[in-house]
């Protein structure tokens, strides 16, 4: 069992995300703790309204939300029944088992896996804390669990890092199953509640791979100018289609401005996983990747997206890596000069141009070897032909008295015949 923590400030967000899911067939709802009242005919507003209700305690506390993936080993197919224990049992361990939490099952992956969404702060106002709370209580109780369920352990295994977000299908958008605005509504949510960016550039560097872009406009535009922002889906091509929404009329409001405030706070809160990206990206490069799609490869592997920015020549001008396991973006001559795209690109195109320097050289050392074969070949007919003249020489040498001095081979004598 893998657990995923992250910690937010929008409560809204992460019951709207789960909700959404339910809605689009994709999740369904099996456990609802500390509610009063049948869950199953309770709104979106009305189990909002719990968590509010426990919100309004301590308005001072900003990160007061709690949204927990639990995922599972895909040869594992677990009952509703065992998922709900498991639910129970981990918010338990974790300190959240007198705290309301719903939660979800969803069937939007290659497997099981269940989202459990909470808050931090108490009946009483007090606040739960949070910090390390993934690397202590969570990772003892993971191991417990594992044990008593008799669970695939997670360190047992070879677990792909891979993004926890979905790529937003872009033809049941385009085709109407499933609405834009919810769509691009919970890929930003997703997003922006998990992922460390430092500006809008590098939020964009996340949301393209997930076919969304946040978009300004060309700066004569007045929504340039009056610093507006809009959420726009992206095709397989990376071209804009659809109908754009203005970064407002989300729910959790991500327009610039706000963007812009949490700027300064991921730049502090990233720079922990700093080292462990470089020391990544260091480990690809000395393998020596023979060219730019290797290289781009084998960080992928390691749940790493290596984007290139391409100028208008075609050239390459700089690098952004998405770290999706830390859920942090990096420029590459934030990390280092040795990681800009200018030193990463002169590298590869380097070992490019050895590896193909070499195929004339073994090319040429093949017909080296077959030209010294030639070669001996016609030594050894050359020695042959020194052999045959000298054996030539010596039979003329034997047979020299059988000759006149003219060089004539004189006539036999006929015998006479005996009569008798």
């Amino acid at each position: 069992m893998v657990a995923k923590i992250i910690t937010g400030k929008s409560l809204r967000g992460a019951l709207h995300y789960n909700e959404n899911k339910v809605l689009e067939g994709k999740a369904e709802l099996i456990l609802a703790s500390g509610f009063a009242g049948d869950i199953e005919r309770m709104n979106f507003h009305q189990k909002l309204h719990r968590f509010e209700n426990l919100l309004m305690m301590k308005p001072s506390v900003k990160t007061n939300t709690l949204h927990i993936s639990l995922n599972f080993d895909a040869a594992e197919k677990l009952t509703d029944e065992t998922l709900q224990k498991i639910a129970v049992t981990y918010m338990d361990r974790i300190g959240f088992g007198d705290q309301p939490f719903i939660a979800y099952r969803h069937n939007d992956a290659g497997h099981d896996h269940i989202h459990l969404v909470t808050t931090n702060i108490r009946a009483n106002g007090d606040r739960i804390d949070l910090h390390n709370i993934g690397a202590n209580q969570s990772e003892k109780a993971r191991k417990e669990i594992e044990e008593e369920f008799k669970l695939v352990k997670a360190q047992s295994k070879q677990y792909k890092p891979e993004p926890g977000i979905k790529a937003i299908d872009v033809e049941k958008v385009v085709y109407g199953k499933l609405p834009t605005k919810r769509a691009i509504s919970n890929t930003v949510n997703a997003v922006i509640g998990s992922y460390k960016f430092t500006s809008l550039a590098e939020l964009n560097a996340v949301l393209k791979q997930f076919n969304v872009i946040a978009d300004r406009g060309i700066e004569s535009s007045q929504m340039f100018q009056k610093r507006g922002l809009i959420y726009t889906l992206l095709d397989q091509k990376g071209d804009k289609i659809g109908v754009p929404i203005k970064s407002s009329s989300l729910y959790t409001k991500p327009t610039l401005p706000w963007l812009e405030k949490q700027f300064p706070k991921h730049e502090q809160s990233r720079i922990q996983f700093k080292p462990q990206l470089k020391q990544s990206i260091h480990k690809v490069l000395s393998a020596k990747p023979v060219d730019q799609a290797a290289f781009s490869a084998a960080l992928k592997a390691q749940g790493i997206a290596a984007i290139f920015r391409i100028g208008v020549n075609g050239q390459a001008y700089g690098i952004t890596f998405v770290d999706h396991k830390n859920k942090t973006i990096f420029n590459g001559s934030d990390l280092d000069k040795a990681y800009s795209a200018k030193t990463i690109l002169s590298g590869i195109n380097k070992q490019d141009i050895l590896q193909k320097a070499s195929r004339p050289l073994q090319r040429s050392m093949g017909k080296t070897q077959k030209s010294t074969k030639i070669i001996d070949s016609k030594e050894s007919k050359q020695e042959a032909i020194k052999f045959s003249s000298s054996k030539h020489s010596l039979l003329d040498m034997l047979m020299k008295d059988q000759y006149d001095q003219s060089g004539q081979i004189p006539k036999k004598k006929k015998r006479k015949k005996l009569t008798i």
